[in-house]
């Protein structure tokens, strides 16, 4: 509802006429300030620190790596929304602490402003565990090493009990039930079971990434999902074999197979971790793991330094893929952002993004690579590129003699081309018998000479309703060329291509008129599991735009129908962009404030791709459409779909006339 400030009016009288327009009742003792309750207090903080199952989990597994812990184990049930339990061996906590623990803004990671600016800690608001008090049961029982047994509060609706004797091992294990029982409206946001785990499985993967040398173990709903061993060898920096066996564990070995070490130290800078080289990129963001002093965060200025190294040998729609480790003095950053502490700030963002940006760009651009101490990462793969430079030829002492390789220049039917211009001629004949007929002369190179010394001029060189002309070929598989009255067109192919498809599905998507075409055998893919709860939440958002995916199994989606305007042959492509940038944005951003940039990614998916044979009346067709369609000048990103040559310009360049 828009809210509209009416001015010279008081509190009780926009009241009263909202309670006349829309009966809402106005409460004078509302008008007076007063203090909060703190249980109210511990509600509204929750909406910020505890917004899904996946931010409790994330809370409790920092707190027992700040507890030294060595072995990690999760158990959720219904996608951590009926319950959460997190199990460590560290230090644990001793029985007169155990009700602090549960108490809003007490923690054992900070006290003073000092130690404020420079947390060294995963943790340190205080607020996590109170948070989970207040809109959920919460037990925590803990034993110290010290102790003779362990000791166990509980908390619910803001009321905690005494601690009792339990039996536990040295450690401190935190079990929190039925999230947001106490606030419905609140649960009712919650997502399904399967997307509430799907986020839960992110969030354990990204603390493991974190620490190689930590056992980490996975339980949902009484199924092993992650058995993650620790690595001795692990340590700090990119020299340990730990690291690169825990990213082969989590993200598959293929990621250690197209893979750099990134290591660099300057003073107290010290960045290291893996970087994929570009034959392995990605369609979205999902294998961008960025750790700043052990903590996972999305910073823009980290990022902005990712892409700068990758944007020369990496292709704009794709998307790199890395785990690397930030290391700076903590007082140089501030954690203190937001509540969720994914986001930080660098004091010197300029010097950490230059430091960022060569320390990369360096290790991709390595001759050879690097290795990695893992043994499943391996130098940069032989491109296919240098195998075919290697077949020139070779003497008797093995030398090696450069050869020219040719440049493929086709036409997918040659005799088209003058097919149409003897039909154009035929058609302009029958209009006027004297058109197109001049005498021979060095300044109609273009036209065809007949065996009476005279040239014939192609109609279409003289027809102005087609300004971009017709095909002639294809040149290396990417350039159409054509002729027009002017003289010669190139057109990049897939440029031209993607904002015919970007044109149409914007205007089919604006007039809520996606044409679907069913597929007759659907496309099936093994997908994520937030892909899979993603295609389950949003059916609506993926009906808009032309989609019917569903899941057929706990890890397959099948693509049963998709847009008209794209290639069936691109199914399983298109469906994952579509489905990631569901996940990332969620339905309304994607639909709204991002749809240009969804819209126009899919265009590319189903563009025609480089070295794919047209056939000349295909090339024709692409120009017809280039014709027709808005701002076919440029492509979705900018660059230019066609280039003229004047015949004025060639003459320049042959020296005609000189």
């Amino acid at each position: 509802m828009e809210c509209v400030i009416l001015p010279h009016i008081s509190a009780r009288q926009y009241c009263s006429a909202a309670e006349a327009m829309h009966g809402i009742r106005y409460n004078p003792a509302m008008s007076s300030i007063q203090l909060l309750p703190d249980l109210l207090i511990n509600q509204i903080a929750a909406g910020e620190v505890i917004e899904r199952p996946a931010s409790a989990l994330k809370e409790l597994l920092e707190n027992s790596l700040d507890a030294g812990a060595t072995e990690i184990a999760v158990q959720l049930e219904g996608g951590g929304i009926k319950r959460l339990v997190v199990r460590d061996n560290g230090g644990g906590i001793d029985k007169e602490q155990l009700p602090l623990a549960l108490m809003r803004h007490a923690t054992s990671k900070i006290a003073s402003l000092d130690d404020l600016q420079r947390v060294a800690s995963m943790g340190f608001r205080g607020e996590a565990l109170a948070s989970m008090a207040a809109v959920a049961q919460v037990s925590l029982t803990s034993r110290t090493p010290d102790a003779a047994h362990a000791w166990k509060v509980e908390a619910a609706d803001g009321t905690q009990s005494a601690a009792a004797p339990a039996a536990h091992a040295h450690g401190t294990s935190i079990e929190m039930r039925e999230l947001y029982f106490n606030t419905p409206a609140r649960r009712k946001f919650l997502k399904s079971e399967n997307t509430e785990f799907a986020w839960c499985e992110e969030t354990f993967k990204r603390i493991a990434l974190s620490r190689p040398d930590v056992a980490f173990s996975l339980q949902h709903n009484g199924k092993s999902v992650w058995n993650l061993l620790p690595s001795p060898a692990s340590g700090r920096g990119a020299g340990g074999e730990g690291l690169g066996a825990r990213v082969a564990a989590i993200l598959g070995p293929e990621f250690g197979q197209h893979a750099v070490t990134v290591e660099r130290q300057i003073g107290p800078l010290h960045l290291y971790g893996i970087a994929a080289l570009p034959a392995y990129s990605r369609s979205t963001r999902d294998e961008q793991y960025f750790f700043v002093n052990g903590r996972f965060v999305r910073d823009k200025v980290l990022m902005h330094a990712v892409r700068q190294a990758y944007q020369d040998i990496l292709h704009h729609q794709r998307h790199p893929a890395f785990v690397l480790f930030f290391e700076l003095p903590p007082e140089q950053v501030d954690v203190n952002v937001h509540p969720a502490k994914s986001e930080v700030r660098f004091r010197e963002s300029q010097g950490i993004h230059q430091f960022v940006f060569h320390a990369l760009q360096d290790a991709l651009s390595a001759p050879m690579g690097n290795e990695t101490p893992d043994s499943s990462f391996r130098r940069r793969p032989e491109s296919s590129d240098s195998k075919q430079l290697d077949s020139g030829l070779r003497r008797n002492d093995n030398t090696f003699i450069p050869q020219q390789q040719g440049i493929p220049f086709s036409a997918a039917q040659p005799q088209t081309a003058y097919k149409l211009w003897e039909e154009s001629a035929a058609i302009r004949e029958q209009q006027a018998n004297n058109v197109g007929w001049v005498e021979h002369s060095d300044t109609h190179q273009s036209s065809l000479q007949t065996n009476d010394g005279y040239r014939y001029a192609p109609p279409i060189l003289q027809n102005t309703e087609h300004p971009l002309g017709f095909a002639l070929g294809q040149l290396s598989g990417i350039y159409i060329l054509a002729q027009n009255q002017q003289g010669l067109i190139v057109v990049d192919m897939h440029a031209a291509h993607e904002r015919i498809v970007y044109e149409r599905l914007k205007t089919s998507f604006d007039a809520q008129q996606m044409p679907t075409q069913p597929l007759l055998i659907p496309v099936t893919f093994a997908a994520e599991a937030l892909d899979i709860a993603t295609a389950e939440e949003e059916q609506e958002a993926l009906k808009s735009l032309g989609f019917d995916i569903a899941p057929i199994s706990t890890n397959t989606l099948a693509v049963r129908a998709m847009p008209a305007l794209l290639k069936q042959s691109h199914a399983e492509a298109a469906a994952r962009e579509v489905l990631h940038e569901l996940r990332d944005f969620g339905a309304s951003r994607a639909l709204t404030e991002r749809r240009n940039e969804l819209l126009a990614t899919l265009a590319c998916h189903s563009a025609v791709r480089a070295n794919q044979q047209l056939s000349l009346p295909e090339m024709n067709a692409i120009l017809r459409e280039m014709e027709q369609t808005e701002r076919a000048d440029q492509c979705n990103h900018g660059r230019p779909t066609w280039f003229q040559v004047t015949l004025a310009e060639l003459d320049a360049m042959f020296m005609r006339g000189k």
